[in-house]
């Protein structure tokens, strides 16, 4: 069998830094990220025309389970989230990250191009990439053709449900604190609270009584899950 080789084009730079957390789709949360592009491609001209298109597709590689993967041997099903993470489905009737090209395909909104330092970065939000992804490939997303609206979507026919984001007292308490230090932003506390909302546990997992954490650019988040929403227990500066 041929083995095809692509080129890395550019990193993405986003405030996800690990996998737990992660949307499980672009687009659910308007979290802004950008990709750093590499030589020869970190070239402005290579973007002319790229500001008329409202979208972009982004093609990207399974990076961090990439080792594991190669261990192991076709898997031709898989336990989807959405159904579970008990049900098992044809592996190419899923997005699962284990599958036999470990390639990505996300949609994200174009925010703009532009060249910072020898750098040129390309800003967008919606993106589901963990921090530090290769990018393969960047195309415009085509509206009248990439836009299917009577298209069915089997288990995954409707966005997930979102629920409430509460602050403990003490976690409200260190959050101004870091507001004031000016080393949180409204904006992160905006996009953490998005993906709070959405509940980034594992399908199986329902234990009320668990504090979960999960790192979010550069913080630590504390929380735990229960009938009234999702409570963020402590946010703690990962430098401090």
């Amino acid at each position: 069998m041929t083995e095809l080789k692509m080129p890395i084009i550019g990193y993405m730079r986003s405030p996800y830094k690990e996998k737990f957390g992660i949307p499980r789709q672009p687009n659910l949360v308007q979290v802004e990220s950008y990709i750093e592009m590499v030589e020869p491609y970190n070239d402005l001209s290579a973007f002319e025309g790229i500001d008329e298109f409202s979208h972009l597709w982004l093609l990207w590689q399974f990076h961090e389970n990439k080792n594991k993967q190669e261990s192991q041997k076709f898997r031709p099903q898989v336990r989807p989230p959405r159904l579970g993470g008990n049900t098992k489905i044809g592996v190419f009737a899923t997005r699962s990250m284990y599958r036999p090209s470990p390639i990505g395909l996300s949609v994200v909104q174009l925010k703009t191009v532009k060249k910072v330092g020898k750098s040129v970065r390309v800003y967008v939000t919606g993106s589901d990439l963990l921090d530090g992804t290769p990018i393969v490939d960047i195309k415009p997303y085509i509206q009248y053709s990439d836009a299917v609206v009577t298209a069915q979507s089997g288990y995954a026919q409707d966005e997930p449900e979102r629920h409430s984001v509460i602050w403990t007292e003490n976690a409200e308490q260190q959050k101004q604190t870091l507001l004031k230090q000016k080393t949180l932003t409204a904006q992160i506390v905006n996009e953490l609270e998005q993906v709070l909302s959405l509940d980034p546990r594992p399908a199986y997992q329902n234990d009320v009584e668990r504090i979960y954490k999960m790192k979010f650019a550069d913080f630590d988040i504390s929380f735990r899950v229960d009938l009234d929403g999702i409570t963020v227990i402590e946010i703690v500066e990962l430098s401090a």
